[in-house]
C-alpha cells in the first residue's frame, strides 16, 4: 500500500502543531513563559506550513474524493465539513491567540488560548482521521476540484 506523499506530510505538520501545543500547555503551567511563546509559534508555524502545503496541492493538483463504500460516503461527507468549520474557527482563533499573546493582552489570551488549543486537539483528530479515512483505510477516489471532491458532483 502506497501513500500520497503531500497529504501524509501536511496531515504530519498537523499532528506536530498539535503536539506542540500540548508542550506548550505543559510549559506555561510551569509559568516557562518565554519557552511558552516560542512553542505555540512553532506550532503555529506548523499549522502554516499545513496550509500552504495544502491549498498548494489544492490550487495545483486538486482533492482527492471519497474513495469508500457509497453506504458510509454521507456520513464521511458530514465528518468532513465539521472538520473543515474546525479547522476554520481554530485557524481564527489561532491567529487570535498568538497576536493577543505576542502583544501581551492576556486577559484576552487567557480566555480564548485554552479554548483555541482545545479546538485544535480536535482538529488534529479529526484531519488524522480524515486521511486515515481517504488514503489508508480507503483508497482515495478521483482527484479533482474541492467542490467535487466534497459534494460529489
Amino acid at each position: 500500500m502506497s501513500v500520497p506523499i503531500l497529504p501524509t506530510i501536511s496531515t504530519t505538520f498537523i499532528v506536530i502543531s498539535a503536539v506542540l501545543v500540548a508542550i506548550g500547555w505543559g510549559l506555561i503551567y510551569k509559568k516557562k513563559i518565554e519557552a511558552h511563546k516560542k512553542v505555540m509559534v512553532a506550532a503555529g508555524v506548523s499549522a502554516l506550513i499545513f496550509f500552504i502545503i495544502y491549498a498548494s496541492r489544492t490550487i495545483f493538483i486538486g482533492n482527492t474524493s471519497f474513495g469508500g463504500p457509497d453506504d458510509i460516503k454521507q456520513y464521511y461527507t458530514f465528518f468532513l465539513i465539521f472538520h473543515i468549520i474546525l479547522a476554520t474557527v481554530g485557524a481564527v482563533f489561532g491567529v487570535v491567540s498568538i497576536m493577543t499573546g505576542l502583544k501581551t493582552k492576556l486577559s484576552i489570551h487567557r480566555k480564548i488560548g485554552p479554548i483555541t488549543s482545545i479546538i485544535w486537539f480536535f482538529v488534529a483528530i479529526t484531519g488524522v482521521a480524515v486521511y486515515l479515512l481517504l488514503y489508508v483505510i480507503y483508497h482515495g477516489g478521483e482527484t479533482t476540484s474541492l467542490i467535487k471532491a466534497i459534494l460529489g458532483f
